[in-house]
């Protein structure tokens, strides 16, 4: 493979006066990397797109919105809100599914220095509270679905501002989203200063409830600027190694499939970012279904499709797979987990148009530390690619030394897209970034070429279909039921999702729960993908270590072991 050309390529375009020249600036009193010639937020990120006022923009299902009508329509929406009194500072939050409003709404927020607060749409009422009264939004904008859970509220924050999205009918108390785009622009003229933040990503925490991850507008456009520069410094290396020459017209406009939701950072910060900055079409589906997704390549003629892995998997083994045209694919990638090398050579093999791609990140991240395609990653299937030039990388040992080239430890980086912080939790931010430099939680290893290998996670986290699901949370919810004595979650393997929540439950003396009650207990508490698929209830106390912990690894590895084979 041509190692030595990604090198020079790299060299090429972070070097002084290449497109994605890399200088150092100071973040939070901390030196960090950053590209010189990035745009200075979000704002201006978006008002750059007003060039491509004719170009399909946004398709869900039968509707269609150019460049132009989105952007007459996140000016009302601006406009509407700075009418309200939605100041600079301000957060908003968004509750609803992948319809093109999302996007709108996004857009409007961050264009007027109001942080966008996407909330996790399979979030129950309590859950939902939760996050309301700790971002303390002064609008939130729904659809029927968190509009119904936002109703079993107990005590819903007083003062709030409901915008309904896509309502069957009126609502007392809600104002239509259609008396909104009616408002009419123009977008309020503000200043923003990049180190605010854009938007509060929720990742789940280890306390038992998620944490609001604060992305900033410097972090959210460095991630944007490490999308192009994968993409440009892969395409750089070939043309170095083969001698052919630049292309001689500019590649069409990508149209992308999102899958997974706007709330996270692989379809907001990566997926629809990407597509933006590229004058591209932005297609959404109203929930994941691979036939329908076959479909909708078709029709569409999709070039890009992003999503889980599993997604892929379950794409290229469908029936219709061999009988759908899905020639216009040129790139399918995964995120939200490792792809394992089994599919990477499956994507190769089965679609003769496309590449497989992958980037590694984190919410804390504001989306990818690494990124890897083609031919790069069909050679290192089981790599994550070499972390992006906005970035430091390092491996360090328990005490946060940085161990041996090669040599297995928790990766740290340190950039200018590592999040500001927590919201609200200060003793979590400490925890999370020394110096500027971000505990990922992950065990890893860099090779020679500066590939990173990611070996195993550090937190007890269990990866489900993308979702981050932390064993504390759940188990949270678990203790709440009265009969629970001890009980310990942890993940196992599973095919189709990459793992599933599984636990071990202690009974208290003289209580009876099965696991029928156990779910149902949970589902009141926790969102669906949360409740455990797999409960094991043990007549003796769990298993400890000398300090009291529970031997979750152990468990794991012992009780997984009794899974029926797939």
């Amino acid at each position: 493979m041509h190692y030595t050309e990604l090198a020079q390529a790299r060299a090429e375009l972070t070097g002084p006066g290449g497109a994605f020249e890399i200088g150092t600036i100071i973040v939070g009193g901390h030196p960090v990397r950053a590209y010189a010639h990035a745009l200075p937020d979000v704002r201006a990120f978006w008002q750059s797109t007003r060039a491509f006022a004719d170009r399909t923009y946004l398709v869900y299902e039968g509707e269609r919105l150019s460049y132009a009508e989105a952007h007459a329509r996140v000016d009302a929406i601006a406009a509407w809100l700075a009418a309200q009194g939605v100041q600079p500072g301000d957060r908003v939050a968004i509750a609803m599914r992948n319809y093109p409003e999302w996007l709108l709404i996004y857009w409007a927020c961050v264009s007027c220095g109001i942080a966008v607060v996407g909330m996790n749409a399979w979030w129950t009422a309590e859950e939902m509270a939760y996050g309301l009264a700790d971002a303390a939004p002064k609008a939130l904008f729904l659809d029927a679905e968190r509009l119904a859970r936002f109703r079993a509220i107990a005590a819903p924050p007083a003062g709030l501002l409901l915008v309904g999205v896509r309502l069957n009918a009126a609502e007392p108390g809600v104002t239509p989203f259609a008396e909104v785009i009616a408002h009419g622009g123009p977008m309020p003229d503000v200043a923003i200063d990049p180190d605010a933040d854009a938007c509060i990503f929720y990742t789940s925490g280890t306390t038992g409830f998620p944490k609001g991850a604060q992305l900033t507008h410097r972090g959210c456009i460095t991630n944007l600027y490490n999308m192009l520069y994968a993409a440009a410094s892969t395409a750089r290396a070939v043309q170095l190694a083969t001698g052919a020459p630049p292309p001689a017209t500019p590649a069409p406009p990508p149209v992308t499939l999102l899958t997974t939701p706007l709330f996270h950072v692989t379809a907001n910060n990566c997926g629809a970012y990407a597509t933006t900055a590229a004058g591209g079409t932005i297609v959404l589906m109203y929930r994941w279904d691979a036939g329908e997704a076959l479909r909708i390549i078709a029709r569409e003629r999709v070039t890009s499709i992003g999503g889980v892995p599993v997604m892929a998997r379950e794409l290229i083994n469908h029936p219709d797979f061999a009988t759908t045209d899905v020639s216009s694919l040129t790139a399918m990638s995964g995120g939200g987990a490792q792809v394992p090398p089994d599919l990477v050579h499956k994507i190769e093999d089965k679609v003769a148009s496309a590449r497989p791609s992958t980037g590694y990140g984190m919410t804390e991240t504001c989306g990818i530390i690494t990124s890897v395609s083609g031919d790069f990653f069909v050679d290192r299937p089981d790599s994550a690619g070499p972390a992006m030039p906005a970035y430091e990388a390092k491996c360090v040992d328990d005490a946060g030394n940085t161990v041996a080239p090669g040599e297995i430890g928790e990766l740290w980086v340190r950039g200018a897209a590592v999040i500001k912080g927590y919201i609200n939790r200060p003793e979590a931010t400490a925890a999370a970034i020394t110096d500027g430099w971000l505990h990922t939680g992950d065990i890893a290893r860099i090779d020679a070429d500066g590939f990173i290998y990611i070996v195993d996670r550090k937190k007890d986290m269990v990866l489900r279909g993308g979702e981050n699901v932390y064993c504390a949370e759940v188990e949270a919810a678990i203790y709440r039921h009265p009969a629970v004595s001890e009980c310990c979650v942890f993940g196992v393997p599973d095919e189709r999702l990459g793992e599933e929540v599984a636990v071990a439950v202690l009974v208290k003396p003289g209580e009876h729960l099965d696991e029928a009650a156990l779910r149902q207990h949970c589902s009141a508490l926790i969102a669906g993908y949360k409740v455990p698929r797999h409960i094991w209830f043990t007549p003796e106390p769990l298993p400890r270590n000398a300090s009291g912990k529970f031997l979750r690894r152990d468990l794991r590895d012992r009780l997984a072991s009794h899974l029926p084979k797939a």
